[in-house]
């Protein structure tokens, strides 16, 4: 059975939340459903995201505008950002909270380094956003984690 087949099969009858009907896809115009994956539903792909050798970490406009492109691009849709600025080292938390979770970002622009959760539920793709951190802040190097949240406890 195909990676689809599984997804039609079990988001047709067996995977009812005890909670509520609407929970499995994305039906009612829900942008917060969970997905189902060849190992079982999921709530949501939670990303961890390392920038080494960034450059422009300690812009809090850049921080605040990436964050903004982050969500557009990974269609999803943006409820508020905020972003504080820390002394003396200039390094910056900043997060965007989203219908469909939400973008944080720690930077340490004195070594080069963010680190970055990108959480994100429903048709969201949090892959996406990374093309907005690379223009961005031009690290030399991304690490990306990928970890599907309540796989295997939830359904």
């Amino acid at each position: 059975m195909s990676v689809d087949q599984t997804q039609e099969a079990v988001q047709g009858t067996s995977l009812k939340s005890p909670h509520s009907n609407d929970l499995w896809g994305p039906s009612n115009g829900r942008k917060d459903f969970f997905s189902v994956h060849r190992d079982g539903p999921y709530a949501g792909k939670h990303l961890l995201v390392d920038l080494i050798g960034a450059q422009r970490l300690d812009d809090i406009e850049l921080v605040k505008t990436t964050l903004q492109e982050c969500t557009e691009l990974a269609g999803a849709t943006l409820l508020h950002i905020h972003a504080h600025r820390f002394t003396p080292n200039g390094g910056i938390s900043g997060v965007a909270v989203l219908s469909e979770s939400h973008i944080s970002l720690h930077s340490w622009p004195e070594v080069g380094y963010a680190a970055l959760d990108i959480f994100m539920c429903g048709a969201a793709d949090p892959y996406a956003g990374i093309a907005a951190l690379e223009r961005a802040f031009s690290p030399q190097r991304v690490n990306v984690r990928e970890i599907l949240r309540g796989q295997g406890d939830i359904g």
